[in-house]
């Protein structure tokens, strides 16, 4: 009977002890899976983003290298002597300055006259009603299909009429009439984004008395700060390096961007091998040859260098934007 009376006043307290004892378990176990979810979702991304980072740490470890250190073949990554002469003999082979001076009006200005004309076609499409818009619509979607290089003949024979060729204007003037590379892309992101904002802002401009200009450019515009960024670079990151229309349009070196004096990059192999193999002996330098690959990349890291160090000021903004400007899809 005493047996009995203490098991039933023991028993409770051996549940709960129990109890506790399988809650700290199934917390210990989800614990557990989240630190290995965890794990396993860093070490994707960190494989990921090596994949894109390789190219770059590649350009940026061949530029400093000398040329003994390309010939030898126990270097992969780490120069023996870290060596800046390869971006000396890129800036002048490429007309660094000459070349950013040109990408930046270009590329800049181009980009500033698109926010402000794609915007402004952009608005007209999303909130107004006119006869022919789905017609006009289709024509602007019609123009970011048909390929660039289809109507390179007819355009080329315009501008040379014009007496464009050789000048900034092919780029810019389209720019302005919200057209220009990529335009369409453009208005069909703030058509997006502008379908996306409430009536209520135009209803009180209205009742104000502003008219559709006014309301616009006061009250829309402002509100669309985050295509405006999305837009800005894109529009800048794909003239920066277009390759394609500067080798249409422009045939003088005086007027050739950073891309195009990439690609006449020819380089001085046998100076930077003379400069590198002065200070050691005979016997040391055979079996070296002049060589071109880390100029090359000392080449493309300068032209790159202006687009990622945009990049680096404004990549938090423009992750943002994309966020909310509606590109991403829903």
């Amino acid at each position: 009977m005493f047996k009995s009376v203490i098991q039933r006043l023991t028993l409770p307290s051996e549940v709960a002890s129990d109890k506790q004892q399988l809650g700290w378990q199934i917390r210990t176990v989800r614990k557990s899976g989240q630190t290995i979810k965890g794990i396993l979702f860093y070490l994707t991304i960190l494989s990921l983003s090596f994949v894109f980072m390789y190219p770059l740490l590649y350009m940026v470890s061949k530029s400093l290298m000398r040329p003994q250190d390309i010939a030898d073949a126990t270097i992969r990554w780490i120069p023996k002597e870290f060596s800046l002469i390869n971006y000396s003999i890129a800036m002048q082979e490429i007309n660094f300055w000459r070349g950013l001076l040109n990408s930046t009006i270009i590329s800049f200005g181009s980009a500033v006259l698109q926010v402000l004309s794609c915007s402004l076609v952009g608005y007209g499409f999303a909130r107004y009603r006119f006869p022919g818009q789905a017609f006009w619509m289709a024509l602007v979607v019609f123009t970011f299909l048909v390929p660039p290089q289809t109507i390179v003949v007819p355009l080329f024979t315009f501008f040379l009429d014009l007496g464009w060729v050789n000048t900034h204007l092919p780029f810019i003037v389209p720019s302005a009439l919200g057209h220009g590379l990529k335009g369409a892309l453009f208005v069909l992101i703030f058509v997006q984004f502008y379908r996306r904002l409430p009536s209520v802002f135009e209803e009180a401009a209205r009742i104000d008395g502003a008219g559709a200009f006014r309301t616009y450019w006061t009250i829309m515009f402002p509100l669309a700060k985050p295509a405006m960024l999305v837009v800005f670079l894109f529009s800048v990151v794909w003239h920066w390096n277009d390759l394609f229309q500067p080798n249409m349009y422009l045939l003088v070196p005086e007027y050739f961007n950073l891309a195009q004096n990439m690609a006449l990059f020819n380089g001085n192999a046998n100076l930077e091998f003379q400069q590198a193999t002065q200070n050691i002996s005979a016997s040391s330098a055979i079996g070296l040859a002049p060589t071109l690959q880390n100029q090359i990349m000392a080449a493309a890291v300068l032209t790159l260098l202006p687009v990622l160090i945009l990049y680096m000021f404004t990549q938090r903004y423009f992750v943002e934007s994309v966020e909310r400007s509606g590109i991403a899809g829903e």
